[in-house]
């Protein structure tokens, strides 16, 4: 496995147990939905939450940019897709965790509610 992936592994284990502690219940973890993968698919209180996770071995450059406007559509359309399949009536929300560091020293940050969905308009 490339060390990118390696970090890219290592960075949603640390995600998932972060998310357990908090009170998420997370009923999917790196789901294909078409050519879109949602690193975790949770829940929380009476909401369905999209996790995001960016891993970065330094702080050099931001994890929270590689969100960018166009990873952010590709996940409300796998999201939109999912919550229509599954017929899910729970409100969604989209979070984003960031992990930088190494398995000896790291910090992790959490942003729920990153983002909003864009409107459609017909």
């Amino acid at each position: 496995m490339a060390r990118h992936n390696e970090l890219g592994a290592w960075g949603e284990k640390v995600a998932r147990e972060y998310l357990l502690t908090q009170g998420y219940a997370i009923g999917g973890e790196n789901t294909r939905i078409g050519n879109y993968e949602i690193d975790f698919i949770a829940m929380k209180d009476d909401r369905i939450v999209f996790v995001e996770v960016k891993t970065r071995s330094t702080d050099y450059v931001d994890p929270l940019e590689a969100v960018d406007s166009r990873k952010r559509a590709r996940l409300v359309r796998a999201a939109d897709e999912y919550i229509r399949s599954m017929n899910i009536r729970h409100e969604p929300q989209f979070d984003i965790i960031t992990v930088v560091g190494s398995p000896e020293k790291y910090e992790i940050e959490h942003f729920p509610d990153a983002f909003f969905p864009p409107l459609r308009s017909y």
